[in-house]
C-alpha cells in the first residue's frame, strides 16, 4: 500500500515538512490534521506528484513513485473548490476522468451511473452543475474523483466551503461512501470534529512533524503533549511543578493537585502541564473531597443545550472552566473536585 518515508520540504527557505513518515493500509482513511500552514496540503500534493520534496520518498506497493508523473499514479484528487466544469452537466463532469482513459462508451456510461448511485444523485445526471447547491456540487466532485477507480483518493478540505450543518451531514455520507468502497483515502482538514467523524486514524502535524498518530478515540482520551491537548481544546491546561512522586503531586497556581494519570517522565522539581477536563469536575460541599478541590467564584455561565459551561475566577489565581447540569448565577461561590485519575500530566 502507501508508504511515505522521511519527507522533507522547505518553503521560502524555511522548513515546512521535517522527516514525515507514515503508512496507509488498504481500506483505511487517514486524516492529516493541523493548524493553517502546518504543511498538510503540501504533503498531499507531494504524494500526488504535484510537488517534489527535497528529500524522502513516496512508495506505492513497493514501487518508488519519484519518477512517476501525477497522471500515471492513478490517484484521485478532490479540492475545496470542487473544480467542476460549469458548462457541462452532472454526468458529463463525472464521466470526464473515464473518457480520459479511452474506455468504451458503454463502460463510461455504466460507471458514471454507478458513481452517481453511490452518492444518491442518479436523478441529477442531466442537470447543469451551476444549478446545484454547494452540497450537491460537493457530491458530484466526489463522484468524479471516485468514478475512474483510483488506487488512492485524496481530499483537501473538501467540506471547507460549506456551512456547519451541511458539513456534518456530508461528512457522514463521505465516511459511508469511503467505507463501502474500501478505497484508501487521505483527508486534509483543520476541523477537529470533521476529522473525528471521518477518519479511522489521525496524523497530527505541528512544526513540520507528525506529533501524534492514532485513532480519534485514542488521541482524544490520551493526548501525548500539552500542544495536542490545546489544539483539540480538551480542557483547562495548568502549568505545574512536581513536588512528590508517590503519588504524583504538583504545585500549581490553583493549589496542590494529585494525579493518577501521567504520560510524562517525572522528577521532583520538574515542570509539566496538567489537563483538567471541564466534564470531570464534580461540585463538592462542606469539607468533603478536600483532595484536588478548587474554590472559585462563577464569573460567567453559558447555556450549551444539555449543560451549562461555567467560568470560575479562582480567587485571583487563574480561571477554570467546568460544566454544570443546572444554571449557577455569576458571583456564586463554588468548590470543584477533580478525581486524581481524571487529571492528566502532559509533557510540554
Amino acid at each position: 500500500m502507501l508508504e511515505v518515508k522521511d519527507i522533507y520540504k522547505t518553503y521560502e527557505g524555511k522548513p515546512l515538512l521535517q522527516g514525515i513518515s507514515f503508512r496507509l493500509e488498504r481500506g483505511e482513511t487517514i486524516c492529516l490534521l493541523g493548524s493553517s500552514g502546518s504543511g498538510k496540503s503540501t504533503l498531499l500534493r507531494i504524494i500526488a506528484g504535484l510537488e517534489t520534496p527535497e528529500d524522502g520518498s513516496v512508495i506505492w506497493d513497493g514501487q518508488d513513485l519519484r519518477d512517476i508523473p501525477p497522471y500515471q499514479r492513478q490517484f484521485g484528487l478532490m479540492f475545496q473548490d470542487y473544480a467542476l466544469f460549469p458548462h457541462r452537466t452532472v454526468e458529463q463532469n463525472v464521466a470526464f476522468g473515464l473518457r480520459m482513459q479511452d474506455l468504451p462508451a458503454q463502460e463510461v456510461e455504466t460507471r458514471t451511473k454507478e458513481a452517481l448511485e453511490t452518492i444518491n444523485m442518479q436523478g441529477f445526471a442531466k442537470r447543469q452543475v451551476t444549478d446545484l447547491s454547494g452540497g450537491e456540487q460537493q457530491r458530484v466532485a466526489l463522484a468524479r474523483a471516485m468514478a475512474p477507480g483510483p488506487l488512492l483518493l485524496m481530499l483537501d478540505e473538501p467540506l471547507g466551503a460549506l456551512d456547519r450543518s451541511l458539513r456534518e451531514q456530508l461528512g457522514q455520507e463521505l465516511r459511508r461512501v469511503l467505507h463501502e468502497s474500501e478505497m484508501p483515502a487521505i483527508y486534509v482538514t483543520h476541523d477537529q470534529e470533521e476529522a473525528f467523524a471521518i477518519a479511522d486514524r489521525l496524523l497530527i502535524l505541528h512544526d513540520g512533524k507528525i506529533v501524534q498518530d492514532g485513532s480519534p478515540e485514542a488521541i482524544f482520551s490520551q493526548p501525548n503533549s500539552a500542544w495536542v491537548a490545546a489544539f483539540f481544546g480538551l480542557g483547562n491546561l495548568l502549568p505545574g511543578k512536581v513536588s512528590a512522586l508517590e503519588p504524583p503531586t504538583f504545585q500549581t497556581s490553583l493549589g496542590t493537585l494529585v494525579s493518577a494519570n501521567s504520560s510524562a517522565q517525572l522528577s521532583v522539581g520538574s515542570g509539566c502541564t496538567l489537563l483538567l477536563r471541564p466534564e470531570d469536575g464534580r461540585f463538592c460541599y462542606d469539607n468533603e473531597n478536600t483532595l484536588n478541590c478548587i474554590q472559585g467564584v462563577v464569573s460567567d455561565c453559558v447555556f450549551q443545550g444539555e449543560q451549562y459551561r461555567l467560568r470560575l475566577d479562582c480567587l485571583g489565581s487563574g480561571e477554570l472552566f467546568v460544566y454544570a447540569e443546572e444554571k449557577i448565577l455569576p458571583e456564586a461561590q463554588v468548590r470543584v473536585h477533580f478525581p486524581p485519575e481524571s487529571i492528566m500530566c502532559l509533557p510540554d
